[in-house]
C-alpha cells in the first residue's frame, strides 16, 4: 500500500473526501494524496 493510498483511506474513515482536500502552494492547488491516492477497500474489510 502506497502512502498516498494510506492517506486517502484514513481520510475516508474520517468522512473527508480526499479528492476535494487541497492546499495552495505557489499559486497552485495540491492534494495531500496527490493524483494517485485511492481508498483501499481491502484494508477496511
Amino acid at each position: 500500500v502506497h502512502i498516498h493510498d494510506l492517506n486517502a483511506t484514513a481520510l475516508h474513515l474520517m468522512g473527508i473526501d480526499h479528492t476535494k482536500l487541497t492546499y495552495r502552494f505557489q499559486g497552485r492547488d495540491y492534494r495531500l494524496t496527490d493524483v494517485h491516492g485511492t481508498v483501499v477497500q481491502g484494508v477496511l474489510a
